[in-house]
């Protein structure tokens, strides 16, 4: 049985240099670009995926790699291997320094994604999870702990974005206040991370705005923590696509019973 342990220890690696660089601009002066799709770019984003990039090249020469801030190289789908990288998930979070961004980094293995890991550069925190291993939570100080989705299904809290909240999302709320009574708000992918450790029970991300290197590593992490990661049609998400964009958005729930009722 493969372990991927090989592959979890260069993932970890790589988010830890990229950390350094990546806190080195956060507390300095820094420029933003804006891209062709009109989202914010920085030197952080530029730096950290170069970091991640190499160690990954370097490590598996022989896996494509898909990167937020890359050319992609449509190839990469007739490789069983890619990872999926987003050097700065939450740029915009990162621009506010809110300090609520994270670096997210998957492997996928014939579409599915097998391995994952988000790191939280401020606080230090790291999340990871392979593929029937379990997700783990590593703190700060080192110490390492299992991490599991709770069991709720009444009193829920609903985790959204500070920067792309939609209409649905807000009417959802307002529509099932007898069942969600907690309306939260965080940045990047550390709302999959509260959900897997239990600490908040749904995300509602419905329509376009998010791609693979977005969610690839969350997904891995909530279903090893328990919970269900899912297309607002209820099917789960493949990855090394040729459209990496997810065009009807996602649903992160602890539990099947909150999928969301329309």
């Amino acid at each position: 049985m493969e372990t991927w342990k090989r592959e979890l220890e260069i993932a970890l690696e790589a988010v830890k240099k990229a950390r350094i660089e990546i806190l080195r601009i956060y507390h300095g002066s820094f420029e933003v670009e804006i891209k062709a799709d009109n989202s914010p770019v920085t030197l952080a984003d530029k730096g950290a995926d170069q970091i991640i990039r190499t160690m990954l090249h370097e490590n598996f020469p022989d896996h494509a790699i898909l990167t937020e801030e890359s050319e992609d190289h449509l190839e990469r789908i007739k490789n069983p291997y890619c990872w999926i990288v987003d050097p700065v998930d939450g740029t915009k979070d990162f621009v506010k320094r809110d300090n609520e961004f994270t670096t997210n980094v998957a492997l996928s293995y014939q579409h599915e994604v097998i391995l994952g890991v988000i790191s939280i550069p401020v606080s230090g925190d790291i999340y990871y999870a392979i593929k029937g291993q379990g997700a783990y939570h590593i703190f700060p100080d080192g110490k390492i702990e299992k991490i599991h989705v709770n069991d709720k299904t009444t009193n829920l809290t609903m985790l959204v974005s500070h920067f792309h909240v939609s209409k649905k999302e807000e009417e959802y709320y307002q529509n099932h206040r007898d069942l969600i009574t907690s309306y939260e708000a965080y940045g990047s992918s550390i709302k999959a991370c509260r959900i897997a450790s239990g600490l908040a029970e749904v995300q509602y991300k419905w329509g376009t705005g998010t791609k693979e290197w977005d969610t690839a590593a969350s997904q891995i992490i909530v279903e090893e923590a328990g919970g269900f990661f899912l297309t607002p049609k209820g099917e789960r998400m493949k990855y090394n696509r040729e459209n990496v964009m997810n065009e009807e958005g996602f649903i992160i729930i602890n539990d099947m019973k909150n999928f969301p009722k329309e």
